[in-house]
């Protein structure tokens, strides 16, 4: 982040969300069903999980939030460590924890513990700095008290006068600092129905003159959303593009947020802002929602390809749903900061990333016998450790053309200073009308070199 790149920031109230998840089976009694072999699921969430969605979209992203140094909050700053820029104001209390048991892919209890809220004495200049020095401003309120610190919302209040701030308010939260761009409460917080986009639009506009803001939209689940400014006529309706029906819609709110926060960022009109929003959203949701942002925590024995699904599985579901599929490729053998400058730029191209790594003949063919230094299972256990990474595939060609075949991306990216029609893999990406990213790589970082210093300070 450089002076002249303005990050997005997000205020709020961070969350650790927790998926136990597992086989079920009837109990013993018949009352109770059984999970068998349950595996810990750790995401971000509440403000934490705005914060983390915007900086998948490729934003610099700044998160100030309340945050207690126990266990779940350690695990929470893990998640988001090489995303987001945290600005820890002190919290009163144990960190929010939200967990759900989910038997066979359904969700049957939530747990909640955790009672954690914002030091009202604290001091606020660190939040402030950040807040001014914004290109926008999401404030994701989840009731625990981040928005409601006095020396937060004067920052908020003075920034919006000409920085876009978006206002995600929540029913235990304070109201809205006058002047925000955009307030986005969902149907319920806005007292209408889902069924009714004109009712909406039009309690929408009242809510905006109501709180002072420059506009609100009202979220209405599968029907999108409503727009309408605070003053004079007007307003739109943005129906979601696909019929979502039952699917798990937890976090669309802040992804619908996150993404219209990030819009205003780049320049765009706030109607525009909304209606991108609603895409994401609808993306978000089709794609398996917040659960989609989980990385696998410890009960679990291994980490899986990806988030629990296969490449080919991946690819199918992003295609089905009118996503975009990005591929790379490589050994990855020492995972370095150029490797994850590379993947997170290219995730950034696409609604998906899948990575295509070299099975350890592959590399001892192409580097020597003596490589590669990780085999290819704890290679793939640190490829899909990353958050930019959707799922991981091993190839034991010597080119990767059979599994670019199989997968056909969108967008294959190699990292360095190729020219695409000189990599063996070229005419297969034109066969199918695929399309190839070269990227540039970071310089000053390679793996070659790495092994080589490491071997010369052991000699």
């Amino acid at each position: 982040m450089t002076p002249d790149e303005p990050p997005l920031v997000v205020v709020g109230d961070a969350l650790l969300d927790i998926d136990l998840r597992g086989g079920s089976r009837p109990g013993p009694d018949g009352r109770a069903p059984v999970l068998d072999d349950p595996s810990a699921w750790h995401r971000p969430g509440g403000a934490a999980l705005a914060a983390w969605l915007a900086a998948r979209d490729g934003h610099p992203v700044v998160l100030v939030t309340a945050a207690a140094e126990d266990t779940a909050g350690r695990r929470l700053a893990a998640l988001l460590r090489d995303s987001v820029t945290l600005v820890r104001l002190p919290l009163r209390g144990t960190t929010p924890v939200k967990s759900r048991v989910q038997a066979d892919g359904r969700t049957v209890l939530r747990v909640d513990s955790g009672a954690g809220t914002a030091d009202p004495d604290a001091p606020h200049e660190r939040a402030a700095a950040a807040i001014a020095a914004a290109g926008a401003v999401l404030v994701a309120d989840y009731g625990r008290g981040v928005a409601a610190l006095p020396g937060v919302r004067a920052a908020l209040a003075a920034a919006a006068e000409h920085t876009p701030v978006v206002w995600d308010p929540h029913p235990r939260g304070p109201d809205p600092v006058p002047g925000a761009w955009v307030v986005t409460p969902n149907a319920g917080e806005a007292g209408v129905a889902e069924d009714d986009p004109d009712r909406a639009r039009r309690r929408a506009a009242a809510l905006a003159r109501r709180w002072k803001a420059r506009s609100a939209a009202v979220t209405l689940g599968a029907r999108g959303a409503v727009w309408a400014p605070a003053a004079g006529a007007g307003g739109r309706h943005f129906p979601a593009p696909e019929d979502l029906g039952a699917e798990d819609a937890c976090g669309a709110g802040d992804r619908f947020a996150a993404c219209v926060a990030g819009a205003l960022r780049r320049g765009a009109a706030v109607p525009d802002a909304v209606a991108e929003g609603v895409q994401a959203a609808s993306r978000f949701v089709a794609h398996g929602a917040a659960g989609s942002a989980a990385a696998l925590g410890p009960m679990a024995g291994a980490l899986p390809l990806g988030l629990g699904e296969s490449a080919e599985e991946l690819v199918e579901r992003v295609r089905r749903s009118g996503g975009r599929v990005v591929a790379a490729g490589g050994c990855f053998d020492v995972l370095h900061a150029g490797h994850v400058s590379l993947l997170r730029r290219a995730r950034s191209l696409g609604d998906c990333l899948v990575v295509c790594v070299n099975g350890d003949a592959t590399v001892r063919a192409r580097k020597g016998p003596d490589r590669p230094l990780n085999a290819v299972q704890d290679r793939v256990r640190v490829l899909s450790a990353l958050d930019c990474v959707d799922a991981v595939t091993v190839f034991d060609e010597p080119t990767p053309a059979e599994v670019i075949d199989r997968l056909r991306p969108d967008v294959w990216v190699k990292g360095g200073d190729y020219a695409a029609g000189d990599l063996p893999e070229a005419g297969v990406v034109a066969g199918y009308g695929g399309e190839i990213t070269i990227l540039p790589l970071l310089p000053g970082h390679s793996t070659t070199g790495l092994v080589a210093a490491m071997r010369s300070t052991r000699g």
